[in-house]
């Protein structure tokens, strides 16, 4: 089965070797996404909040560019540096998210790219491969 690259400039550039999303068939794999405005590739903020919200956003843009929607993701996983900020975390998520929600895994990460408190990767499953 022949791999499509996904990307879209309403997220923001990937900065090393990978690609925004990798769609198999039905299956998108999405690469984790930081909170980087796509527009100047500069970190939002360092409210933790704003990061979490940016980081949807961008994981809203690559979804929409690989043919489906958020939620169609079916397998979130969210990397912290603080694991405190976890309520944070559902409570934005349950902005982006409604039920049914995704499986998820939130670990606690010692670093992450850029000095960033938040990053999220993901699986998502569509419809059809248009």
């Amino acid at each position: 089965m022949a791999k499509v690259i996904v990307n879209t400039d309403q997220a923001p550039a990937a900065i090393g070797t990978y690609n925004q999303a990798v769609k198999v068939g039905t299956t998108v794999y999405l690469s984790g996404q930081i909170p980087l405005v796509p527009q100047n590739m500069e970190i939002i903020s360092q409210d933790f909040t704003e990061q979490a919200h940016q980081v949807f956003k961008n994981l809203v843009a690559v979804c929409e560019a690989a043919g489906g929607e958020l939620q169609d993701m079916v397998k979130v996983n969210i990397f912290l540096t603080d694991l405190s900020n976890f309520a944070i975390v559902n409570d934005v998520m349950s902005q982006y998210f409604k039920t049914p929600y995704p499986a998820r895994a939130a670990v606690q990460v010692s670093a992450l790219p850029k000095a960033v408190q938040i990053e999220i990767d993901g699986i998502m499953e569509i419809p059809s491969t248009n």
